[in-house]
């Protein structure tokens, strides 16, 4: 059983988006282990380039702590930079994952987005869209993904 784990920035605030997690977390729990850690959002005071930075900075040693505590994972970043995927590729992508090292972490950066060593850190850089949506949603949206992505790989008709 593939352990996919979605490791992110700040909490999620808004309880729709929670409701919606946490469906697609039982849906997914037939596919695979989903596991959701969050670390804390550092709150820039002024919103200065000087400010973001050290944001991106300290919220990246935090998610470098816990990539570093699974070192044969796949893990992906999630940044606007990235390659965008069909979801017949990401099917492919989990189906890989889960032949090669049974884990993938998937890391969403805070709203001031993710530092470089944490990019590096990471085995793909994995684009949702050339738009920009909130790192709330950009969960949601991946989850779903993830959801489909599970689907396809069983055959299933959820994807059309």
């Amino acid at each position: 059983m593939l352990t996919v784990q979605i490791l992110c920035v700040g909490k999620m605030s808004q309880k729709w988006f929670q409701s919606g997690l946490e469906e697609y977390q039982k849906r997914l729990g037939a596919f695979d282990k989903v596991i959701v850690t969050e670390i804390p959002e550092h709150k820039v005071a002024e919103d200065t380039d000087a400010r973001r930075e050290e944001a991106i900075r300290k919220e990246g040693e935090q998610l470098l702590k816990v990539l570093s505590e699974y070192p044969k994972a796949r893990k992906a970043a999630l940044c606007v930079e990235g390659k965008q995927y069909s979801s017949e590729d990401l099917a492919l992508l989990l189906r890989d994952a889960k032949n090669e090292s049974s884990r993938i972490i998937f890391v969403i950066g805070g709203s001031a987005g993710l530092s470089e060593e944490v990019k590096k850190a990471c085995d793909l850089r994995l684009s949702m869209s050339r738009m920009t949506f909130p790192h709330q949603m950009a969960r949601m949206i991946l989850m779903e993904q993830i959801y489909r992505a599970e689907t396809i790989n069983q055959g299933m008709r959820y994807h059309k």
